[in-house]
């Protein structure tokens, strides 16, 4: 069985490996040590045949969703081994594979997400110090946007819609924290997976279209091939299952004003100053859903410029204040719907 663990831990070798055994999953080694730490279980010794013996750590199976949480939280990626066969049936040692990896940036379950915030895995491709493609992907909504510009505009980009983790090129390590700095929870991918005509014929596979001109992105090439890194880095993490993902909006830096982190903190317009929690979001939410509360989140941080556009959006206001039934009445349907966007993505996904 530990040949069994090393072996599949060996494919894993960067997350804490979940190992399946009877009614508890286990973690050994280093995992078992970090475990112990993170979950405050106990740690304890193996002999396993060998002079030395082995960190061991575990918990029951039915505990998965409170201990997976505590771990994804502090930052950590987590592979789950389950058990392939039924011990019963099974002739030798049961049959284990990794069933699912959860990261900061793909979590879906319901104990990891702040429900009026996105999730947002981010995939960000270096071109050269001064242009970036990028793209945000929200995995338990489906909501997958792409950008490109300057370095001060991807950090404004980045800053904004404040990624749970951000994929890019492992040798630009050092450039990622010299020009948008070290809070960000990270991970590297391959150079070759940014390649341009790699990323296109993974996004046209998995859209399933022989080109991705309707969806009016054709020509933001480096925007393409960031969202093409992410989701080659889904499959990778066994994550097949993404038929929710059905379209790709473009962002456009000329419909919205930019704010850098600066004026979003001193504008108080999220986050409160250390005193108190009084912010613009807390005294404007009166939303009736989780998604309202999203979007309302996302119009504050990027706040139109058209004059047009935001005259549309002031009229709809003021017809939902004057129009008290038909505000109530919508109100009541909308509560009902629960979070239609974040249960949808859990079909495809068999959550």
């Amino acid at each position: 069985m530990m040949q069994q663990h090393k072996a599949i831990k060996q494919k894993y070798p960067d997350a804490i490996l979940l190992f399946r055994v009877g009614d508890f999953y286990e973690t050994f080694g280093q995992d078992a040590v970090i475990a112990s730490q993170v979950l405050g279980i106990t740690l304890t010794k193996r002999n396993n045949g060998a002079a030395a013996s082995l960190d061991l750590a575990g918990f029951p199976h039915h505990a998965l969703d409170t201990y997976l949480h505590k771990l994804v939280k502090a930052g950590y990626r987590v592979a789950i081994c389950d058990q392939l066969e039924d011990p019963k049936q099974a002739k030798g040692i049961v049959k284990r594979g990794v069933t699912e990896m959860v990261t900061p940036g793909t979590a879906i379950n319901d104990k990891l997400l702040e429900h009026k915030s996105n999730n947002f895995l981010a995939g960000l491709h270096f071109v050269d110090d001064h242009n970036f493609g990028l793209a945000f992907l929200d995995l338990s909504t489906g909501e997958f946007l792409i950008a490109e510009g300057d370095r001060e505009y991807a950090d404004k980009l980045l800053q904004s819609f404040s990624p749970s983790e951000v994929v890019f090129q492992r040798h630009q390590q050092k450039k990622f924290k010299e020009f948008f700095g070290g809070k960000m929870y990270v991970y590297t991918l391959d150079e070759w997976i940014f390649d341009e005509n790699y990323a296109q014929d993974t996004l046209l596979k998995h859209f399933q279209t022989h080109s991705l001109k309707g969806f009016g992105v054709d020509e933001q090439r480096k925007g393409l091939t960031a969202a093409g890194a992410i989701i080659h880095y889904l499959k990778d993490t066994e994550h097949p299952n993404l038929q929710h993902i059905t379209s790709l909006q473009s962002i456009q830096r000329n419909d919205f004003l930019w704010m850098d982190r600066f004026t979003i903190r001193n504008l108080e317009l999220i986050h409160g100053s250390n005193d108190g929690n009084h912010t613009l979001l807390k005294v404007l939410d009166n939303t009736a859903s989780p998604m309202g509360a999203r979007m309302l989140k996302r119009w504050i941080l990027f706040p139109l410029i058209d004059i047009n556009k935001i005259n549309e959006r002031l009229e709809l206001v003021e017809t939902f204040i004057k129009e008290t039934d038909l505000r109530n009445e919508l109100v009541q349907a909308i509560k009902h719907c629960g979070d239609i966007e974040r249960l949808v993505a859990k079909i495809p996904t068999k959550k």
